[in-house]
C-alpha cells in the first residue's frame, strides 16, 4: 500500500496539467490507480489542511449484493434449484432425496417457497411432484440485472427491493467520495512547513525564506488532566457536614503516632490485653517512647488500673509506667477523644456539655480481605453531658445513620474494655446481601472517666465506624481492597459522581 507522502503526491501531479485540472471522484481515480481510498483520502486532507488542495463531497448510494446474493445471481434461487432437481413426471422424489441431493438448509428454504407459488406439489404417495413444467427463476433476473446495471438504485422497484433487502441478498451503500481541484497554495512539490522558530533560524536569518505553519491562536488547547477526589473524600466531606450540622465540633486528629497510654491505658483498657499485642498494633521503633504525659492523672490512671475506684476493684495487676508510654500508630481516633475528655474536665469555669466528633486515619495489623484494610479511617463521635442513657446513644446513632442515607441499621450487645454497655452496629449492604459491621459503640466506663475529673453526673456516649464501608454501600463496591492498592480503578474515581445524601 503507498505511503501517505506518496499518495500526496500522486494527487498533485494528477492536477498538473492545468489550473483547471480536477480528480471528478475520488473513488474512482483510487480503482484506477490501485490505490486504497481511505488512504488517499486521509493523503488528500493533509493536502486540504496546508491549502494545497480544495475538495467538494460527493455522495452516492446504490445497492450490493450480499453473499447470498451473488450466490444466488450465480446459481439461482433455493426454490428455482429445488424445482430443478425434481424430475419430470408422477414419481417425483422423496424430500430426503432431495435433502441428500441439494443439502436439509436449502431445502428447507427453497421447498416452502416451490409449494407457495404452486412449483411443486405433493403426489399420491407423498412425493414431491412438479406442479409446472416451466418457470423463471425472476430472483436470479433481479439479481443479474441489478450487477449489471452496477449497483443503480433507479435497477430495483420499491417492491422488489424491499423483497431482496428481506431476503439478505441487497444491501443499501452509501459511499462518501470527493472532487478535487487545486488549492490557493497548490505547488507540485510539497514542502514541509516548519512548526517552530529557533535560536538556529534567527542567527542564520533562515527564518526569511523558511515556511511556517499557520498557528490558530483561537483554538482551544488540550484537555488538562485536573485531580479527581477519591470517593473516601466524597463521603468524608458529606459526613462532616452531616456531623457539624448536628452541632458536632471537630477534635484536631493531625497526629497519627500516639503513646499507648492515651491510646489503651487513659481508657481503662488492661495492659495485658490482646490488642496490644504486636500482630494487632503496629508500634513505632523510633522514638519507641513518648516523652511525657500529665504526672497526676497518670497516677490516677495506674490507681484505677491496679485498685480500681467508682465502683470498680479494677485489674488487680502490676501497672507499669514503661508499657503505657510506648509510641505507635493509632488503633482508634479514641486516643484523641480521651484527651478531649481529660482537658474538658479540667478547663477554666469547669465542665460544659459537648459534642465532638473526628475522621482520620487508623492502623491495625490485620489480615487483609474484602472487607478488611490494615489502614482505614474512622469516624468517631461522642456526647459527654449529665445523665445521659443509652436511649440517647441509640437514638444519635440512628438519626446520624439516617441523615447520610443508611436506614437499615441493627444493633448487637458487645463487649469493649471502656464502654458499658457496648453494642455493635451493622448496616445491610444491597449488593454483598448480607449485614456488615459498620462501628461499635458504647457509654464511656466510670473507671475512664472519674480519673479524668469529670463530675459524677456526667455520662459520655460515643461511637465509631470505618469511613470504608459506607463508601462502599454508597457507591455500590463490593471489595474494600477496590478502594485503594494496584487492584484500585481510577476509572471509578474520576467517574464518581458528588457524594449527597438525603436529609
Amino acid at each position: 500500500m503507498a505511503q501517505s507522502s506518496d499518495l500526496a503526491a500522486v494527487v498533485l501531479q494528477a492536477l498538473s496539467a492545468s489550473t483547471d485540472s480536477c480528480i471528478e471522484d475520488t473513488w474512482e481515480f483510487a480503482i484506477s490507480g490501485g490505490h486504497d481510498h481511505a488512504a488517499l483520502v486521509g493523503a488528500l486532507m493533509s493536502l486540504q489542511a496546508d491549502a494545497m488542495t480544495a475538495s467538494e463531497v460527493r455522495q452516492a448510494s446504490f445497492w450490493e449484493l450480499t453473499a447470498e446474493g451473488k450466490e444466488v445471481a450465480a446459481y439461482g434461487s433455493p426454490e428455482y434449484q429445488v424445482w430443478k432437481a425434481v424430475p419430470a413426471g408422477d414419481a417425483g422424489i422423496s424430500k430426503a432425496d432431495l435433502e441428500a441431493q441439494l443439502g436439509a438448509p436449502l431445502v428447507k428454504i427453497g421447498m416452502g417457497a416451490c409449494m407457495k407459488v404452486g412449483w411443486l406439489k405433493k403426489g399420491p404417495q407423498g412425493a414431491l411432484v412438479k406442479g409446472s413444467d416451466d418457470v423463471r427463476d425472476t430472483t436470479q433476473d433481479k439479481l443479474r440485472a441489478l450487477e449489471a446495471a452496477g449497483g443503480a438504485l433507479e435497477s430495483l422497484s420499491a417492491e422488489d427491493a424491499k423483497e431482496l433487502k428481506r431476503r439478505k441478498m441487497v444491501t443499501q451503500i452509501m459511499r462518501k467520495s470527493f472532487k478535487v481541484t487545486r488549492g490557493a497554495q497548490y505547488a507540485l512539490e510539497r514542502k514541509k512547513k516548519t512548526a517552530d522558530l529557533t535560536r538556529e533560524m534567527l542567527e542564520s536569518g533562515e527564518w526569511k525564506t523558511t515556511s511556517f505553519k499557520e498557528y490558530n491562536f483561537n483554538t482551544l488547547g488540550a484537555p488538562t488532566g485536573g485531580g479527581y477526589l477519591h470517593p473516601l473524600l466524597k463521603v468524608r466531606a458529606e459526613f462532616r457536614n452531616v456531623l457539624m450540622q448536628m452541632g458536632f465540633e471537630e477534635m484536631p486528629t493531625n497526629r497519627w503516632v500516639e503513646s499507648s497510654f492515651w491510646n489503651f491505658d487513659a481508657l481503662f483498657q488492661p495492659q495485658s490485653h490482646p490488642a496490644r499485642d504486636a500482630h494487632d498494633t503496629f508500634f513505632v521503633k523510633d522514638p519507641a517512647q513518648a516523652v511525657s504525659v500529665p504526672a497526676d492523672y497518670l497516677k490516677v490512671v495506674q490507681e484505677m488500673h491496679e485498685n480500681g475506684g467508682s465502683g470498680s476493684i479494677g485489674y488487680r495487676y502490676k501497672w507499669k509506667r514503661e508499657e503505657a508510654m510506648k509510641n505507635l500508630l493509632r488503633t482508634h481516633t479514641t486516643a484523641i477523644s480521651s484527651q478531649m475528655l481529660y482537658k474538658l474536665a479540667n478547663q477554666e469555669g469547669g465542665f460544659q456539655p459537648k459534642r465532638y466528633f473526628s475522621i482520620d486515619r487508623v492502623f491495625r495489623n490485620e489480615s487483609m480481605d474484602a472487607t478488611h484494610l490494615c489502614e482505614f479511617h474512622q469516624v468517631e463521635g461522642l456526647v459527654a453531658d449529665r445523665n445521659l442513657s443509652l436511649g440517647d446513644l441509640i437514638g444519635t446513632i440512628k438519626f446520624f445513620f439516617e441523615r447520610i442515607g443508611i436506614t437499615q441499621v441493627r444493633f448487637k450487645p458487645a463487649y469493649n474494655p471502656y464502654t458499658e454497655p457496648s453494642m455493635e452496629i451493622f448496616g445491610y449492604h444491597p449488593d454483598l446481601k448480607r449485614w456488615t459491621e459498620i462501628g461499635n459503640s458504647g457509654m464511656f466506663r466510670p473507671e475512664m472517666l472519674r480519673p479524668m475529673g469529670l463530675p459524677e453526673d456526667v455520662r459520655v456516649i460515643a461511637w465509631g465506624l470505618s469511613l470504608e464501608r459506607p463508601t462502599m454501600i454508597k457507591y455500590r463496591i463490593s471489595n474494600i481492597r477496590e478502594l485503594f492498592g494496584h487492584k484500585a480503578d481510577l476509572g471509578r474515581t474520576k467517574r464518581a459522581p458528588i457524594c449527597r445524601f438525603d436529609i
